[in-house]
């Protein structure tokens, strides 16, 4: 069985400034001192965002992309090279275990994943080769993540696989070049920066905006990660079931935070309706908070489907304005 050994410290945290993130982005930092410029950096599509801490999975084999179709919520069977994905791994119940963001090279499927996952992840991957001509291997302590934002120039190194997406550029490095190549394109850029502009576009998170019952109707991945046109899949009944009969039991909502709090709510902080005051009852739960550089504070929470979406809410004791994410 492989191993997954925990990520390695990031030799970026001993840039000047850097300080460690922590929880679920342990191993490389928060930010380098300046979290407002780093945002503003990404926003104007400079910048470098070290994530060395996910974990990096490739497929070879020439059965790589039909064996993939059967267990992802993706269609990835006639994937073209070098165009970039992400997909869903879902339990027999249609509840989110893994997310993955792929791209196919022409002769080998690489993918990125949360940290903390990967022995979960490929054990099940190794379950499921039977007869297929595949070989999944854990590529972690090779290649390390970093994103480019969209308008970057910074260059693509020959031989070096991207995933390019509206959000920006992927780029699974050599670990050996890490240091080198955010010296020559730089700045670095710290994950709170990167994670405010994830909450502003209202990109869901595995482990973040997931528990152990979302299903991804909750979070508006349905045509980004699930593919509704595709064969069999673990899960697809639920999928199927929810899109065609019913609806989510929760959505997703973007939230203005109260500029005047000193303090964000955290992540699993319980969301209630206004109007009910601190007391009342639970409706959901800040997935996650950020301060913006140009927005204030914000967040994602997961809610009832049935709140109404104009009515004022308590994020933890904190007031928050809605938005709309995934419609009722």
């Amino acid at each position: 069985m492989q191993q997954f050994s925990k990520p390695k410290r990031s030799p970026l945290l001993s840039l000047p400034g850097a300080v460690p993130a922590e929880g679920a982005d342990e191993g490389v930092a928060a930010h380098y001192g300046e979290l407002y410029q780093e945002q503003r950096a990404l926003a104007d599509g400079s910048g470098v965002v070290d994530l060395s801490h996910r974990g990096v999975l490739t497929v070879t084999g020439e059965d790589r992309l039909s064996w993939l179709h059967l267990l992802l919520t993706q269609h990835v069977e006639q994937l073209p090279p070098h165009q970039a994905t992400e997909a869903l791994i879902l339990s027999a119940n249609g509840h989110i275990e893994h997310h993955l963001s792929l791209v196919d090279d022409g002769t080998t499927t690489w993918a990125y994943f949360e940290a903390g996952t990967g022995e979960a992840l490929f054990a099940y991957l190794e379950s499921m080769k039977f007869f297929y001509r595949v070989e999944v291997a854990d590529r972690s302590e090779e290649f390390a993540v970093v994103h480019l934002p969209a308008g970057s120039i910074a260059p693509v190194p020959d031989g070096v696989v991207a995933r390019e997406t509206p959000y920006g550029r992927d780029l699974f490095l050599p670990r050996a070049s890490l240091e080198s190549y955010v010296a020559e394109n730089g700045p670095a850029v710290g994950l709170l920066a990167y994670e405010a502009l994830r909450v502003e576009a209202h990109r869901p998170r595995l482990g973040f905006e997931t528990d152990h019952r979302t299903i991804p109707h909750e979070l508006g991945w349905i045509g980004s990660a699930v593919h509704l046109q595709k064969g069999c899949y673990r899960g697809q009944e639920t999928v199927a079931r929810v899109q065609n009969l019913g609806k989510p039991p929760r959505r997703l909502v973007f939230l203005h935070l109260d500029g005047s709090e000193v303090h964000l709510p955290g992540h699993g902080a319980e969301v209630r309706l206004a109007s009910d005051g601190p007391e009342g009852r639970r409706i959901g739960f800040v997935t996650t908070s950020a301060r913006h550089h140009e927005l204030g504070p914000i967040a994602l929470a997961l809610v009832k489907r049935n709140t109404p979406v104009d009515a004022p809410l308590l994020a933890g004791s904190t007031a928050a304005a809605q938005e709309v994410v995934v419609e009722p």
